[in-house]
């Protein structure tokens, strides 16, 4: 039983490398089958209309990927813990107590 698992394992690991290498390869496929020669490509963000926070978060993707990264990993737990500190807020504001409950699993 044990040797037919290990098998089922190594194939599942064989396809998961096999999946990877193909997505990986996929570009120079697609470059190589192009013919001519390729530009390279270029993507950014249309900035124009946009309030100014979003014009100024457009920018910066357009301006720097890597700025962008950066602000970006740095905001999401942030806003994390704003939403989270409302909705503790709220729920106290509510008579919901969180903090001192029994835990019913155990």
């Amino acid at each position: 039983m044990k040797k037919h698992l290990k098998n089922i394992y190594r194939r599942m690991a064989s396809l998961a490398i096999s999946a990877t290498s193909l997505i990986l390869l996929l570009p120079a496929l697609a470059m190589a089958a192009g013919g001519g020669k390729i530009d390279i490509m270029v993507i950014v963000a249309d900035t124009r209309g946009l309030p100014a926070f979003e014009a100024w978060w457009a920018n910066l993707y357009n301006e720097s990927h890597v700025y962008f990264t950066v602000v970006t990993v740095i905001l999401i737990p942030v806003i994390g813990v704003v939403f989270g500190t409302i909705a503790d807020f709220f729920m106290k504001f509510l008579g919901l107590d969180l903090e001192h409950r029994e835990l019913s699993e155990h």
